[in-house]
Parts: structure tokens; sequence; C-alpha cells
């Protein structure tokens, strides 16, 4: 497939160009290499852009890599949802689906290597005593006293730590480079921890873990990668990166290019704090509508598309630190859907309209377009009877002076049909408004009323014909821009008690058959989509998208 932003400038398109054109390099090699321990969520949709991106503009070719090294957190479902989710952003990686875990054998007889090269060591230290030596940003670090082990019993210790003699957090093996570097990164690193956790790739095979650190830069040099792309918290890792590529025999050298992560408001993408969410019943699953993860947005409607428009309306940059206007999203859905989403009619919140002079037996049937500039999308027939249903909100009993919806003795024009009068308000017992008696005025089919103007214009369906279904209404998940900015409060105070809301709403009939994860615009309600789990259940859930106002358009205007 062909990106949009695969031909956008960005800094690190114009450095490979440059590699390309001096003969420094050759052919692109990219990877995507997620740790699966979660879903994966929207900043990690623009590096899935940016890196298959730059793949398909050089002609390279781009990995799919799970970083596999904390079995403890991993699962297979995590492994299964990644997957799907690069598929579904169209695009597809080059060669089988890779492993950390693959190299697992390589990474160790590395680790030798480094021992018996005097680079490498096991310590005893406990890890609260490993964090206690490392020392402070502004205090150099002390030498464990295991530094100094023989390579024959550094070895044997690395041995006997693979077959499982000791126990998790008994020993570690460490780097040996400079405990007194600026770089905390650099103050002898652990290389491989003892885990006693089932593999999810590896079985049993191995009770010792590489660190990211050291698998990863390794890894991407047997897969023959050329370029690691990597967020802006890893910068300071890169010559820990480079000291890994420049002290061990691999077949070729990666270059590390950083990039700013995606910081969108109203938004987390803590895989951490998702979890929570997911744990504690917060939401309903990883792909949960609410959800910043690539799941939970195409459970709520967004295209690949509109995703792939917004990666490339944020760019790639290296300023850090700026929060991008979640509006900027929903303008990127907004113009999709617009686009190529068919109409319908759908009223949310249903009082009943009796026309009192319809007969009972009558009905119409319009032919009404399905887009109203797209004839591939053909027409839809929406039958109009006696009896009605409007939106609440689309009446009012005593309006204020420009509300131009329904009240007694006001006129409105039902949409695509005639003009109608409200005569009559009907209550219950408890003065709770139950139906309205109307009239019809039979002469404004398609044309205006002679002698008066009418404004307003409603939508509704025919109550014989309409069709039941739950909508359910999402907002954002969090009142406040940065939730998780006060490092010292507790994130959850911030949610948002009116993220979702449900309506037992009806639908015109064109509706009955939505198949999972279509998408409507809603006349006057904004864009919906058809629940892809309730759907297969066989029940009709839509779940809004984003509303119609597109407050991202106007600043653009205004600018």
């Amino acid at each position: 497939m062909t990106t949009e932003n695969a031909s956008a400038p960005n800094f690190i398109r114009n450095q490979i160009r440059d590699e390309i054109e001096a003969g420094r390099a050759d052919k692109v090699v990219t990877r995507f290499p997620p740790e699966p321990n979660g879903f994966l969520h929207v900043g990690h949709a623009k590096s899935i852009c940016l890196n298959f991106g730059l793949a398909e503009q050089f002609g390279g070719n781009c990995h799919l890599r799970f970083d596999d090294t904390n079995p403890a957190k991993e699962e297979q479902a995590y492994i299964d949802a990644i997957k799907e989710d690069v598929s579904w952003l169209g695009f597809e990686w080059a060669g089988p689906v890779r492993y950390a875990s693959d190299c697992f054998d390589q990474l160790y007889a590395w680790a030798q290597h480094l021992i018996r090269e005097g680079k490498a060591y096991v310590d005893d230290l406990s890890p609260d005593e490993i964090r206690e030596y490392r020392g402070t940003l502004t205090e150099p670090g002390r030498p464990s006293p295991w530094r100094e082990r023989s390579v024959e019993e550094n070895l044997d210790l690395l041995e006997r730590m693979r077959a499982g003699e000791f126990n998790e957090g008994e020993r570690v093996l460490r780097a040996k480079i400079d405990m007194a570097s600026p770089n905390i990164n650099l103050r002898d690193p652990i290389l491989y921890r003892i885990r006693h956790a089932h593999h999810h790739q590896t079985g049993d095979t191995w009770k010792i873990y590489p660190s990211y650190d050291f698998a990863h830069g390794q890894t991407d040099a047997i897969e023959g990668v050329t370029h690691s792309i990597c967020t802006l918290e890893f910068e300071d890792h890169r010559p820990l990166y480079e000291w890994f590529l420049d002290n061990l025999p691999v077949p070729c050298k990666p270059r590390q290019i950083e990039f700013a992560r995606l910081n969108m408001n109203y938004t987390l993408t803590s895989k951490r704090k998702l979890k929570l969410l997911v744990d504690e019943g917060i939401v309903d699953g990883w792909d949960d509508p609410r959800m910043p993860t690539i799941s939970g947005m195409r459970r709520r409607g967004y295209t690949p598309a509109s995703i792939r428009k917004f990666c490339e309306m944020i760019g790639v940059t290296r300023a850090d630190g700026g929060l991008v206007d979640i509006a900027m999203l929903y303008h990127a859905i907004r113009s999709d859907l617009e686009d190529n989403a068919p109409r319908a009619m759908c009223v949310l919140n249903p009082l009943k309209v009796v026309l009192a002079n319809v007969p009972e037996s009558h009905e119409e049937v319009y032919e009404v377009p399905g887009h109203p500039a797209r004839e591939d999308m053909g027409v839809r027939r929406v039958p109009f009877t006696r009896e009605l249903y409007i939106d609440r909100d689309d009446f009012m009993e005593e309006p204020p002076k420009k509300f131009f919806r329904l009240a007694p003795g006001q006129e409105v024009r039902l949409r695509n049909s005639y003009v109608i009068r409200c005569d009559e308000v009907v209550k219950d017992a408890s003065d709770e408004i139950v139906e309205l008696r109307c009239s019809v005025d039979f002469d404004t089919l398609g044309k205006n009323p002679e002698g008066r103007k009418v404004k307003g214009v409603i939508h509704w369906v025919s109550a014989n014909h309409a069709v039941p279904m739950e909508v359910r209404l999402y907002d954002n998940l969090f009142l406040v821009e940065q939730p998780d900015k006060d490092k010292d409060a507790d994130f959850l105070e911030h949610l948002n008690p009116e993220s979702l809301q449900i309506c037992q709403a009806m639908g015109e009939p064109s509706l009955a058959d939505a198949a999972p994860e279509s998408r409507y615009q809603f006349e006057r309600m904004g864009y919906f989509c058809a629940d892809r789990h309730a759907c297969r259940d066989g029940k009709l859930v839509f779940n809004r998208t984003v509303g119609l106002k597109d407050s991202w358009a106007k600043i653009q205007k205004k600018g």
C-alpha cells in the first residue's frame, strides 16, 4: 500500500536521503519492535507509520519484531493483537514475524564473549544495592565488590545462572564499562537477570533473560537493520547501544535516530497506566472505545486512513514536550467519514409523534441518497407513516426566541419530508411528555409552504419501521489535558464520569443489517460505528466516533 505520509518531509527522511546520495547507505531496513506487554496505542501508530513509511519510500524493508525479553509481563494475546493492529493499519512487514527470543542463543554467546574480553562480570549485589552503588546524576557510582572476578569464575556462574541454580535477584550479569560515567546508563548496566518464568516462545528453556538494552541493538544487527528509529527517551541509551555494537562481533552496525514521542491532551499513553484501567475494570478491556489503543480507536470507528492522516498531520520532529491537540485527531476522522460514510437517521432519545391528519394505513416511501455527493452509494428507502419518533431535544414546550425546532403551535420540516405543526402535548400522570399530536401540511413535500417561512429541519424515523438499537456516546476519558502531569497525584482522580452514556435509540430501516465496523453519519448527530463485538452477537449497537462540529478546521481557517 501507499502511505499518505510516505513522502512527507521530516528530519529522519532527509538524513537517510543524504546518506543514500552520499553512498553511505544502500538498502534501508527499519523495524517496528514492540514489547508484547500490552496493546498498541496511538503513539505506536506514529512509530508504525514512520518506520514502514521510511522503508517504503526508499525501497527497503520493515520488520515486525517482538522484543520479548520479559516473559513475566508478556502474553500471546498481546502478540496476536499487535499483529492484527499493524495489518489493520494497512502495513505488511518483510519476511516472518521476528522475536528477540529468536536470537537468545547468539546473545548468550555474545555475553560469554564479553566475559572473556574482561568486559562483563557476574554480580552478587542485590537490586537495591546495585541502585545504591550506581550513584546519582551528581555523584559517580562505586564499583561492585564482585567486579574483578576472574573470567573462569564469571563463565561458570553465568552457566549456573542459565541452568536455574540460583534464585531470582540473587545474581545478575553486568557489563564492565565505567562507574564514573556522567551517563548513568554506562555505569555497568545489567545484561542478564534470573527469571524463573515460562516464555511464550521458548517455553522453559531459559532461566535467565537479557535486558532490553542488551537485546535491542544486537538483534537489530543480526536482522541487518540499518536504521533503528526510536523515541527521545532512548537518546541517553544511544551510547550504550553503540558500546555493545563496538565491543561485539556483530555483522553490521545500525544507526539509532531519535524522534519526539506523541503526547496528546486528555490522553494517557503509558501502557502501565492503561493496563491499570483494564485490570481495575474502569474500562471494558484494551479495546474499549475510550482507550487510545489502536484496537480501541478501531472499535470506536476510526479508519486506518484517518489514523495515518493524523500521523502525517502531527509530523516527525525532535522537539519534545509539546501536547498535540486531540481536535487534530477528530478532524482527521471527520474528514474521512464526511466523504466516505453513508447517511442515516437515528433518534437517540425518542419522543413519539402522532400525525392526526394522516390515516392510520398511510405509508409513503422516500428514496433518499445514501450520500449527498456519492452516487455510488445508491439510495436508501425511508418510510413515512402516521406515527413517528423525533428526538426529545428537538421539542420544547416553552422555547426561547431563536428555537427553530418543534414547539406548541410551531412548525418544523421533517428531513426529506413534509412540514408539520405541533397542535397538542400529551403528558402522563407525572407530568412527563409522552406524545405530541401534530398535523401535516401535505403541500410542502419538496417545497416551501405558501406565505410563511419554516427555518427548522429535524430528523425522524417511522415508528412502525424503526429499528431498536443501543447507542453509546463516548467522550474523553479524562477531564484534564494532562491527567498524569502531577506525579504525586493519582491520575484516576481526573476520570470523566460521563465518558460513556448509553441511549436506547430508534434508527431508520437501512440500519437493520449494519455489518460490524460499518460507519455512518447519523444526520445532525455525528459519526457512528457498528460495534464489532455486539453486532457479531446479533445485537445492534453503535458507538459514537465523533460529533459533527470540527474545532480544528475552524482553528486552521483562522490561522
